[in-house]
């Protein structure tokens, strides 16, 4: 039976009416004597994605004048929006945006618990999408359903991609079996088919978000981080995904073409395994936003560029070195949400039930 849906999520890809990023709370880091230097990389991201787009940054009050202090000289290419919250992962827990064709956009509200409680408290955060979407006359569709944007990416044609290391795990959604999470994601986003990859990044304490492993570069193409080293815990895992993308059909009945991206070399803070990762990049309009490592990944660095540049000639492949927040547990794509812009003709497809 076909559906007639009026709202799909769009692809990162599609042109963006603003990017949303939250300003870092010190006592909120896991290592806040590096405080500084993150702020430091904010402000980088921050600056190279206002060349290419509105940046609106979340603060708490008693951060404004330390922000401002930090984005002096850009202020007109940024704006800001004083709402209280715990932590600074934008993709997490702010809205997931939707484009309709009755009310434009609308924002889903879904819950948040901290990547399984891991950590208190998470209050404020889990308020943030309601309060931002309210602020911005944004329609709001509250789904009681513990998802984070990190989590999800999609095709902009009926295609979601996720991991059941995360989306699946019990510490989200324990009272929902796996097809009811399906039927939710199905029906609040709009999209017929999901692939699902078994495991994320080993190590990433977000329980194997996709966004650090894999993403859809356009409709029916794949990019994802592959490790060839069979003594690294990712060999396995990537070499189980790959897998699972190559018997992959999507929504539109297409196999798929796989584009791998090289993993940086392992690296460590303080005994801690970091999750570093080139997908953890972000779409902006007519570029897009690439953390780099240095160091010993100068040469993976450069791989990683020329990769995004090859498979986005018509885009600019802007570096940021992001090693600071990877410390924090994140990336660039952890910290930013698209907003997207309403396009001018109708992008709505059937739904195949």
């Amino acid at each position: 039976m076909n559906e007639k849906h009026d709202f799909y999520m769009p692809a990162e890809w599609q042109t963006h009416e603003r990017t949303i990023i939250e300003w870092p709370v010190k006592t909120s880091m896991c290592y806040p004597e590096n405080h500084i230097q993150v702020l430091e990389v904010f402000t980088s991201i921050i600056k190279a994605i206002a060349e290419y787009e509105l940046v609106t940054i979340i603060v708490n009050e008693e951060s404004k004048r330390e922000l401002l202090a930090y984005i002096e000289g850009i202020a007109d290419m940024t704006d800001i929006l004083v709402i209280p919250h715990n932590d600074s992962w934008a993709r997490d827990n702010g809205p997931t945006f939707i484009i309709s064709d009755h009310h434009d956009i609308m924002g889903i509200n879904w819950r948040f618990n901290a990547w399984g409680e891991k950590y208190l408290p998470y209050d404020l955060d889990d308020d943030v999408a309601p309060i931002l979407l309210e602020l911005l006359k944004i329609p709001i569709v509250s789904v009681p359903l513990v998802l984070e944007g990190g989590s999800i990416h999609v095709d902009g044609e009926g295609t979601l991609l996720s991991t059941k290391e995360c989306l699946l795990n019990h510490n989200r959604n324990p009272e929902l079996s796996a097809q009811a999470i399906e039927t939710i994601l199905k029906e609040r986003l709009n999209v017929s088919t999901i692939i699902w990859l078994n495991k994320g990044l080993y190590g990433d304490e977000t329980d194997g978000h996709i966004d650090n492993i894999a993403c859809f570069v356009k409709p029916g193409t794949v990019m994802i981080q592959t490790c060839h080293n069979p003594n690294d815990p990712n060999f396995d895992i990537t070499k189980e995904n790959l897998e699972i993308l190559h018997h992959a059909i999507d929504a539109r009945g297409r196999k798929l073409e796989i584009i791998e991206m090289p993993s940086p070399p392992v690296r460590y803070y303080k005994n801690k395994r970091l999750t570093l990762s080139y997908m953890n990049y972000y779409f902006v309009n007519g570029a897009i936003i690439l953390p780099v490592f240095g160091e010993d990944a100068i040469e993976t660095d450069i791989q990683a560029e020329a990769i995004l540049k090859s498979t986005f000639p018509d885009r600019d492949i802007v570096t940021v070195p992001s090693i600071e927040l990877i410390k924090e547990g994140g990336n660039i794509h952890c910290i930013t949400q698209q907003m997207p812009r309403k396009t001018t003709h109708s992008l709505i497809y059937e739904h195949q039930k």
